[in-house]
């Protein structure tokens, strides 16, 4: 791409590309209605070297768009703040709802190659965050999202007379930016490190256009009609990300027919089991804030299986600045319209928090396969995308603890009723829980299924036997504790 290219120099009259241009921002201005009819959500990522133009160009291709439908986000480095979450979270949260479009100057490559140059990354960290890229690159184009990746090249020369121009105006210096001139310096490294990074995150899906940012209208132009032929193209048809055939390192898990159920703990014993796990559970909240340790805690289970009171205990055991307890119901408008795992991304803890999920994106899997809320090649996909986003938490150094709560169905049945005949408890019983009920035998397939193709080694399920509900609060309790306790004493 970058180490073989050739500048090209041009004798054409520039107020061709002028006029070229022109017409070309008009017809990307005449897609934008077809784009919010097809609900196609377009990212269009500008990366390229320091005063190469990435800016100019931004603003060559929204000038004729409805600013209604589209957001243009400057990308610098982390926070502080934003180190505290796992790298993709900021990009991910940003990503547009269907029909609009989003233009990042710089983004995911700058960040990385800036801290691959600096030292900030092993080439470990490098590898493993290359495979983060290409996985949220593959899961957007799988879930519909049209990204359009444009490299601004320019020669060294070129972006030193650039830069020194910036630099010798009041109003402009601040545009040649320190990491700029560094580059310009060690510009043969750079081109390497830039090189290596569009190699290995080039897809079919998602493909890298090198544009030639000498002159600035022919690169605008250049610019323009990608964005226009690529966006065109995924009218017509939209590029299909495949998924890659991954063995994950899955535990065994006994299908819910087998799990015993007949568990059960004194109300004495259950007290004093509460008192002991609550004074570790507030010790370790401590140790956890002191080291910056996220956790995430998903529950899901049968309907009037406990989940609700399993929590409760949990929660009071934590200092309620540092956790979050997150009910996830059916998804708004605005999390309908971006993909399915945005409004997890959106919800993960900081750096040491706990946040305890009431339902998950497991869902996915579930209520929404079952309910033909998704295609099947959708939620099929979704246990290796699920494996993948889960994975991205526990690189990034979070606890990430799974339960399902198992019931019968005559004890399901028991309480249903109790709820009913019980005033205060009227509102957790719903004609769609009587429903659900209906189609046990479905949903316990398909939990069968998730239970074995998502319990990974890093993020096991522990199935909590809740026909005894004292019994299952104490084993959730004991269970965090003791993987919170291995991750601290690493």
């Amino acid at each position: 791409m970058l180490r073989k290219w050739r500048f090209e120099r041009t004798t054409e009259p520039e107020e061709v590309h002028k006029a070229e241009l022109k017409q070309r921002r008009a017809d990307l201005a005449g897609l934008q209605q077809r784009l919010k009819q097809a609900g196609l959500p377009v990212i269009v990522l500008v990366e390229g070297w320091g005063a190469a133009g990435k800016g100019s160009v931004i603003r060559s291709l929204i000038r004729e768009l409805d600013p209604r439908f589209f957001k243009v986000i400057s990308v610098s480095m982390p926070t502080e703040e934003e180190r505290r979450w796992p790298f993709l979270k900021r990009y991910v949260q940003s990503i547009p709802e269907a029909g609009k479009v989003l233009f990042l100057d710089s983004g995911w490559m700058d960040e990385t190659v800036r801290e691959r140059l600096q030292g900030g990354l092993s080439e470990r960290e490098y590898a493993r965050r290359l495979e983060s890229v290409r996985m949220m690159e593959r899961q957007l184009a799988a879930g519909g999202y049209l990204l359009v990746k444009l490299f601004l090249h320019i020669d060294r020369e070129r972006q030193r007379k650039r830069l020194k121009k910036l630099a010798s105006h009041k109003d402009t210096a601040w545009r040649a930016g320190e990491n700029d001139w560094r580059q310009n310096k060690n510009y043969g490294r750079t081109l390497d490190a830039f090189q290596d990074f569009m190699s290995a995150t080039d897809a079919p899906w998602a493909r890298w256009k090198v544009i030639d940012g000498s002159h600035a209208v022919r690169a605008q132009l250049e610019a323009a009609d990608w964005l226009y032929h690529q966006i065109c193209t995924a009218l017509d048809c939209r590029p299909a990300a495949e998924q890659p055939k991954r063995e994950w390192p899955l535990l065994p898990m006994e299908p819910l027919s087998q799990v015993r159920l007949d568990q059960a703990l004194g109300e004495k014993e259950y007290r004093k089991q509460l008192k002991k796990c609550r004074k570790e559970l507030a010790e370790l909240h401590n140790e956890l804030y002191r080291k910056k340790v996220p956790v995430v805690i998903v529950y899901e289970g049968w309907d009037a299986a406990g989940k609700g009171g399993n929590i409760k205990r949990l929660a009071s055991a934590l200092d309620p600045r540092g956790y979050e307890v997150i009910p996830i119901a059916a998804p708004t408008h605005d999390e309908l319209a971006r993909h399915y795992l945005w409004r997890f991304w959106e919800r993960l803890p900081k750096t040491g928090h706990i946040a305890i999920f009431d339902r998950s994106w497991y869902g996915r899997v579930m209520v929404e396969r079952l309910e033909g809320f998704c295609s099947e090649a959708e939620w099929q996909r979704a246990y290796d995308e699920i494996n993948e986003f889960e994975r991205e938490l526990t690189d990034a150094g979070t606890v990430v603890v799974k339960f399902w709560v198992q019931i019968d169905k005559d004890t399901q049945l028991a309480r249903f009723r109790e709820r009913q005949n019980t005033p205060e408890k009227q509102w957790k019983i719903t004609e769609e829980d009587w429903r659900n009920r209906e189609k046990w035998d479905a949903y316990e397939e398909a939990v069968d299924e998730m239970l074995a193709r998502t319990s990974t080694e890093r993020a096991p399920w522990h199935i909590l036997e809740s026909v005894d509900k004292r019994y299952a609060r104490i084993k959730a309790m004991r269970l965090v504790i003791g993987a919170i306790r291995q991750t601290l004493d690493r």
